[in-house]
């Protein structure tokens, strides 16, 4: 179930509810009891690392061997 983040504009409290998507824009009353809140935008953080091979191996092969890479897509410019 998603969660949702409130202010509270009349005494400055922020909190969060758990409720479903359809309910999203419904009033939400704060801990306090007040009922004049806004809903804030939230912002979701996706960190983490990508591990590539391509980004570590060298462009050409170090003894002439086969292999992609390089210049033009896999083949030799030369």
């Amino acid at each position: 179930m998603p969660r949702y983040e409130y202010r509270c504009r009349a005494c400055g409290t922020t909190f969060e509810l758990n409720r479903p998507m359809a309910e999203s824009s419904a009033p939400a009353s704060c801990p306090d009891g007040h009922d004049d809140t806004v809903k804030l935008l939230s912002t979701v953080a996706v960190t983490g690392t990508a591990s590539s091979s391509a980004a570590t191996s060298p462009a050409r092969p170090p003894s002439g061997g086969g292999g992609g890479g390089g210049c033009c897509g896999g083949g030799c410019c030369g």
